[in-house]
């Protein structure tokens, strides 16, 4: 037996002394890698029937450890089970209560696999649960979205380009926009998802293994779509969370987008929504404030999922094959990046839902104070055989002269539209309405209250397909 100073840690056979307290809390990671215990017991299962099944344990030894793994996990679901720092990790917390409740059977569930095929794993299984709650969520908040569209399919605002009024859409087509980033958002979960659901346990420390162990039937008992095909690969490698990070990333730039918008049109001075109260917050010394802290903390949070992806990407920017100490720093960035979307998805489906209020009046005064029809009286004079350049001129002329009236470009006289070109005629104030405008816009993918009615068809249909 071995009984030197550091025989408390399954690795110790060849140390002389003990962990320092200070190293100890530097490298454990139970505090934090935890909740993986779940996968973790399913995939240690998993392995412990593919030993049973390819006689490299025997089956009591397969019942016992099943027994014992019922044991834990009523021990941790009733918050009984005693977790410690001194075990380093997820990994050996629960070989070691194992162990202590079914005895060498729980010492034989390790053969044929390392820590580092292991933790490879139980990240890999984490993570697709994690996708798959967000597809859930991100599809409740597209649907959200879409009915909010719906509602606002005709209601006319203010298309802008560098925050400047410039020609009329519908706030519902102005939200199917978001429809598409996020779809495309969901289309990136979906694909990394695919490269998650990889299975790397049987690539052991770095090697493979000497047992004649059956990595198919493992993939197949966890639901892995393939296997890790390289084991240095499989253990060493975290491109996978990378490049949800990056889908996160993502995701988290176009809720910013769209969190900017709801603090812009919450703003008096535009005064496009209003937030329900239980959004927003108010000041401790302002008693009229009301600030709109879910999109300003969402848009905050953006740059922490940003973050999170530097911080993958740094980690595995130089590390030479195989595993190293370094990939420990993998899991609260993930982590991270995971709670990060679930929560901000969880929160802006709910407001969404009955959360923004819109104010179509002030986006009608909008509309009237910033020309936003004069590209249609520029295609108006081009229709007419005019040169688009040179009714962009024409056109140029008609604002200044309306700006320096203080009018809209519907409300001057069809005399003093005529002063600039004579093909202006009493038909030019269809084009200068804002119904006008949009009735015009009537093809796929325009600002038509039509076609925006028929992009809602489309987009929930789109979206059953995306999870289908």
């Amino acid at each position: 037996m071995n009984s030197s100073p550091a025989s408390q840690y399954t690795w110790a056979g060849r140390f002389s002394e003990p962990v320092s307290g200070l190293v100890k809390r530097y490298t454990a990671s139970v505090a934090f890698d935890q909740r993986l215990w779940r996968h973790d017991m399913l995939a240690s299962l998993a392995h412990a029937r593919m030993l049973a099944r390819q006689g490299i344990i025997s089956a009591q030894d397969l019942a016992d450890i099943e027994r014992g793994m019922d044991i834990i996990r009523l021990e941790i679901e009733n918050g009984q089970f005693q977790w410690s720092i001194d075990l380093e990790d997820v990994h050996f917390n629960l070989e070691k209560r194992l162990t202590a409740l079914v005895g060498d059977a729980g010492k034989r569930l390790h053969t044929g696999r390392s820590r580092n095929d292991q933790v490879a794993t139980d990240i890999r299984l984490y993570l697709r649960d994690g996708i798959d709650g967000i597809l859930a969520l991100l599809n409740a908040f597209q649907n959200a979205l879409i009915a909010l569209a719906e509602r606002e399919a005709a209601t006319p605002m203010p298309g802008f380009t560098h925050l400047q009024v410039a020609q009329p859409v519908t706030f519902g087509h102005h939200l199917l926009a978001y429809f598409e980033m996020f779809l495309r958002d969901g289309e990136r979960f979906i694909d990394c998802r695919r490269r998650v659901n990889r299975l790397p346990l049987g690539a052991a420390a770095l090697a493979g293994t000497s047992y004649p162990i059956d990595r198919a039937f493992v993939a197949a008992e966890l639901g892995f779509e393939a296997v890790c095909e390289n084991s240095l690969d499989a253990v060493s490698d975290r491109d996978f969370a990378i490049e949800f990070c990056a889908a996160c990333s993502l995701f988290m730039t176009h809720i910013s987008r769209l969190s900017e918008e709801l603090v812009l049109w919450m703003n008096p001075r535009v005064g496009f929504v209003r937030l329900a109260d239980r959004f927003c917050t108010g000041s401790s010394i302002m008693p009229q404030k009301k600030n709109p802290d879910v999109p300003e903390l969402a848009r905050g949070k953006t740059g922490r999922v940003h973050g999170d992806l530097v911080a993958l990407l740094t980690l595995m920017k130089a590390q030479p094959l195989a595993y190293n100490k370094d990939n420990q720093e993998d899991k609260e960035p993930l982590f991270d990046a995971l709670d990060t979307v679930t929560d901000t998805l969880r929160i802006f489906a709910d407001m969404l839902t009955d959360g923004v209020h819109i104010r179509a009046d002030a986006m009608r005064y909008a509309l009237q104070q910033g020309f936003a029809t004069a590209t249609d009286l520029a295609d108006y004079l081009a229709k007419k055989g005019v040169p688009f350049r040179d009714a962009h001129a024409i056109v140029g002329g008609v604002v200044k002269a309306a700006e320096q009236k203080g009018a809209a470009l519907s409300e001057l006289a069809l005399a003093e539209l005529q002063a600039f070109s004579p093909l202006i005629e009493n038909d030019v104030f269809a084009a200068l309405t804002v119904e006008g405008s949009l009735a015009a816009r009537n093809h796929i993918g325009g600002a038509a209250p039509e076609q925006v009615n028929a992009a809602i068809l489309r987009a929930r249909k789109r979206l059953n397909a995306l999870l289908a």
